[in-house]
């Protein structure tokens, strides 16, 4: 999910930060995770939570600005994940590193999944890697990160639940020039006992243009939500936020309190919470 974005993230030194993840984490470590607060069998995940690059990679040469851009991160989307976790005491985990490093949301035989070009910008740091490299990065960020989503999900398992697993992203308000009408979209694939019920509530007040399956389609994308997900026949879904919605605290608030309510009402339909694969 990858495109051309708006530079601004317009809140670097706010609790909705772009690496605030990383302060949930010991230095270098490839993920974060807040701790539930409540009794709600669910997981949030933010795969593109922050911009944080390891100093030994250099920046991987990339401009400053490409930091704050949607080649990087998915603005507003670790602020939004924070917020629906505290709103609702659900446990979360976090990427802490960019999606320019690697990927985590994308198959690792995936051929974007560490890119050399991403939208308009050359990633210099990503060229030419060998084997070694590649898989340096897999041991120290990819695979840990799934790990720490599986471990939460055995939790809930360990005690005889099966959770829900709700991915967060953002997405540009405009790509390859043309504008995107929707405010928020909501993905899944085959599975659609969180989507049906999401789509619903949040068409319901009639004041957002909702996507189903836009501006991307659960079906073709969205590797960690089907891996973690799908695989173990758990309810899942993803949502993508517009990120001019969500780049200053006062919009990721109103967004969660928008998506915190529809969740509520969703996941408070216990029958939800059962292995089904499809």
């Amino acid at each position: 999910m990858s495109e051309k974005s708006d530079p601004a993230c317009r809140f670097p030194d706010t609790p909705a930060a772009p690496h605030w993840p990383v302060a949930l984490a010991r230095p270098g470590e490839a993920f974060a995770v807040l701790a539930a607060g409540g009794d709600i069998p669910a997981l949030l995940v933010c795969d593109h939570a922050t911009a944080w690059l390891p100093e030994d990679c250099d920046g991987l040469g990339v401009e400053p600005t490409a930091l704050h851009r949607h080649v990087a991160l998915d603005i507003g989307a670790a602020a939004l994940t924070r917020g629906l976790c505290e709103r609702l005491g659900l446990c979360g985990v976090f990427s802490c590193f960019s999606r320019l490093l690697i990927d985590p949301n994308r198959p690792p035989d995936d051929p974007t999944l560490i890119p050399e070009v991403t939208d308009d910008v050359v990633v210099p740091g990503n060229r030419g890697l060998d084997a070694a490299e590649i898989e340096r990065r897999f041991a120290r960020f990819y695979r840990p990160y799934h790990a720490a989503i599986a471990r939460e999900i055995e939790r809930f398992q360990a005690a005889g639940v099966a959770p829900a697993i709700i991915s967060i992203h953002s997405f540009t308000p405009v790509m390859r020039g043309r504008a995107r009408p929707w405010q928020v979209g909501v993905l899944w694939n085959r599975d659609d006992r969180l989507a049906r019920p999401i789509l619903e509530r949040l068409r319901a007040p009639g004041d957002l243009k909702v996507g189903d399956n836009e501006p991307y389609s659960g079906r073709i994308a969205g590797y960690c939500l089907d891996h973690h997900g799908g695989a173990r026949g758990l309810p899942h879904v993803a949502f993508e936020v517009r990120q001019d919605l969500i780049d200053t605290w006062r919009g990721v608030s109103s967004w969660v309190d928008r998506l915190s309510a529809v969740l509520a009402d969703v996941l408070a339909d216990r029958s939800l919470f059962v292995v089904r694969h499809y």
